[in-house]
């Protein structure tokens, strides 16, 4: 039996072949490479380009490979620009996903994982979150991904498919023996960006919102690094194909940093005096977010490898190192980016 990766090519997708062929475990990638980069996958996979929604091709995959679990990446994940672009969101996130459950159920795949967000607890009234904390979205990103939560849901309990739903916080680092990356040059990730203004690649690192009710005024996230988040994902993978019990699962490691002080850790671990300028707060962004993770621990039995902010920032810093050094042997100019 085979696994489909959507969205197999982009940041965790990319990390999470990585981490399945390591484990021998035969896999199937489908992206459409909006965002995603090919290149950044294992050699010789089965790597199709298309699209989620498209059943006719996913129906053809699921019967070719014998597909008996899908980890769902596919979609776009970032909070402003779906303040700005909400049907986008909802066509790539809520719709899209609907076509996959859809075309799953038709073939009774039994195991299906989901990447949702933290984005879907809004603004919790306790810090941290727990998986039963209250579910109010404030930005179209995070109901666009709840939608899909409920659609797992009320499936499951009408079909044979169990479901991990896991809420990422904020998924950061990259793969430590350099394989993969974020890749996406414009991405709005706070420590690719900061390492991007290390690196030199972009000019400054702007810090948006410092009026938030935290200890430094900016905003504290929980971050978590890719490599133990695919991990995460391995497990969940194992416990529905030993159990067959679905689960819903915090994705972090219960402790958050706020935006200066990882500013101040990429200045420190890069050497680099970093750019910073200050600017509003953005459409969607929250004050805190931290993540109760005894459920994971609990049922998993897991332990983080990399919760170290340090690793995290030096993996990211390290990628974007090898990608500048592409850029300029290609003689590309970074300020384009």
């Amino acid at each position: 039996m085979s696994i489909l990766i959507t969205g197999g090519a982009g940041y965790i997708g990319s990390h999470m072949a990585h981490h399945l062929i390591e484990a021998r475990q035969e896999i199937v990638v489908l992206d459409n490479l909006s965002t995603g980069v090919a290149e950044n996958l294992p050699k010789n996979i089965a790597f199709v380009r298309g699209d989620i929604a498209d059943q006719a091709l996913v129906s053809n995959l699921i019967e070719k490979y014998k597909i008996d679990s899908v980890i769902h990446f596919a979609g776009s994940v970032v909070v402003p620009e779906s303040v700005e672009k909400p049907l986008d969101y909802y066509a790539n996130n809520t719709a899209g996903a609907r076509s996959l459950i859809e075309t799953c159920v038709r073939h009774t795949v039994p195991n299906f994982i989901f990447s949702s967000t933290a984005a879907v607890y809004g603004s919790p009234p306790v810090i941290p979150v727990s998986e039963d904390g209250p579910t109010i979205p404030l930005s179209p990103y995070g109901r666009s991904k709840l939608m899909t939560e409920w659609m797992l849901q009320d499936t499951a309990a009408a079909h044979p498919l169990k479901f991990g739903i896991l809420r990422y916080f904020n998924v950061a680092g990259a793969d430590p023996k350099g394989r993969t990356g974020q890749s996406t040059p414009r991405a709005t990730h706070l420590i690719k960006r900061a390492c991007q203004v290390a690196t030199g690649q972009v000019p400054r690192l702007t810090i948006y919102g410092t009026d938030y009710d935290t200890p430094d005024g900016t905003g504290v996230r929980d971050y978590i690094h890719v490599s133990d988040l695919v991990d995460i994902h391995h497990r969940v993978l194992d416990h529905l194909r030993n159990t067959g019990q679905s689960l819903l699962l915090n994705c972090g490691y219960g402790r958050g940093f706020s935006v200066r002080e990882v500013a101040a850790t990429v200045q420190r671990v890069s050497g680099h005096h970093l750019e910073i300028e200050e600017a509003p707060r953005r459409p969607g962004d929250l004050a805190s977010v931290v993540a109760e993770t005894a459920k994971l621990s609990r049922i998993l039995g897991w332990k983080p490898r990399y919760n170290d902010l340090d690793v995290i920032v030096t993996t990211a810093l390290q990628w974007e190192k090898k990608l500048k050094q592409q850029l300029d042997h290609a003689g590309a100019n970074p300020a384009a980016r």
